[in-house]
This record gives structure tokens, sequence and C-alpha cells, in this order.
């Protein structure tokens, strides 16, 4: 079965075909130095694909797909997740950080809880 034609509207407003390995690329930046597999990235890139197809569109905002990323890459790696985050939301000082990191925090704590009970 094929897949229909997945396009990528970048902020520029050019269009381009969407590519896993663009995706990959991109985290594997935020990936640097932490323990993270070729294979995770590349199953992380499919998720990823999964997901922006789930909205049905032949078109996807560059931004979109950023979100997209955000999800599995906190299940992956939280440094990582972090570390793309401060880019991708424009991350300007330590509060910003500070923000995310207690949101980390508090949904960890929630998981927690939801284990031990």
């Amino acid at each position: 079965m094929e897949s229909a034609a997945l396009a990528v509207v970048k902020r520029s407003g050019a269009s381009e075909p969407f590519s896993r390995s663009k995706v990959i690329s991109g985290v594997r930046k935020a990936c640097q130095g932490r323990p993270v597999s070729d294979d995770e990235l590349a199953l992380l890139a499919q998720k990823v694909e999964e997901a922006v197809r789930l909205s049905g569109q032949a078109e996807i905002d560059a931004h979109d797909v950023g979100l997209a990323i955000l999800q599995p890459l906190k299940e992956l790696d939280l440094v990582a997740y972090l570390r793309f985050a401060s880019v991708y939301r424009s991350f300007e000082s330590l509060e910003d950080f500070d923000a995310a990191i207690e949101e980390l925090r508090a949904q960890s704590a929630g998981s927690d809880a939801e284990r031990s009970s």
C-alpha cells in the first residue's frame, strides 16, 4: 500500500515533501551526547510522520511538524526534549527553562502517583 504524498510548508511559504531524515537530523542535534540510538531516532521519525498523517491534510505547516516531535522526544529523552523545546519554543530566559522543567516535574509526579495507586 502506497501512502499519499505529504508536503511540509516552510516559513518561507515553500513546500517540500515530508522527510523522516530531516526529522532525524533536527532531533539528532538535540540528542547529541545523550544515550539515544539511531534506531530510536528512526522510530521517533516514524511516530512523527504517523501523527502528521493523522491530520488528514496533504500539506502540513513546518511548525506543526515541530509540535508533533515534542511528545515522542519527551518520552525518549527529557534532556533532548528540553534542548529541542528551547529552540523550537524560543526560550529567551532562565525562567523559560524553569517553567519547562517544572512542567516536566509536575507531569512526572502525576504519573508516579498514578503508578503507586
